[in-house]
């Protein structure tokens, strides 16, 4: 629901939506052309300070690949890897801000736990980056959201 908000947004470039009784202005979220601009993007969130100081386990070095399938995107642990498909019915859905950092979320996930995949420590880790990189705004709209749809957030 989120992505979709966001599509709309740019479709109709009217950013401005209801959620939960407040009016809030949606930022841009970021689109990539390629695996290469994925990956620069990757580097440079991986070199925000405040990222560093809040996982300092979580190495400097992230891998971002073509993923032969095109129905997800996912996170490879045992080689550090994104693996982000390129197209889907001529779209490029997997190719923005959202899916990366969703991604890159998991790659924070302190090593060596046994925490459910999607559980709410990685939905904490998840939103945090959202509210820190794309906007306060979104992160709202994401952390609302999954509030609605009873996700459990740590």
């Amino acid at each position: 629901m989120v992505r979709l908000m966001f599509d709309r947004a740019d479709e109709r470039n009217l950013r401005t939506v209801q959620i939960h009784g407040s009016t809030i202005t949606l930022p841009i979220e970021r689109k990539f052309a390629s695996i290469e601009s994925v990956q620069a993007y990757v580097d440079a969130v991986l070199q925000l300070n405040w990222v560093r100081e809040r996982w300092p386990d979580a190495g400097g070095v992230v891998h971002v690949r073509e993923r032969s399938g095109a129905g997800a995107s996912h996170y490879e642990r045992d080689t550090q890897t994104i693996a982000v498909p390129l197209h889907r019915r001529n779209e490029a859905w997997a190719l923005r801000e959202l899916v990366v950092l969703h991604e890159l979320a998991h790659h924070f996930e302190p090593p060596d736990t046994e925490l459910p995949s999607h559980g709410g420590e990685f939905v904490e880790r998840f939103v945090t980056l959202v509210e820190e990189i794309i906007g306060q705004e979104a992160g709202f709209l994401l952390r609302a959201t999954m509030l609605e749809a009873g996700v459990q957030i740590r």
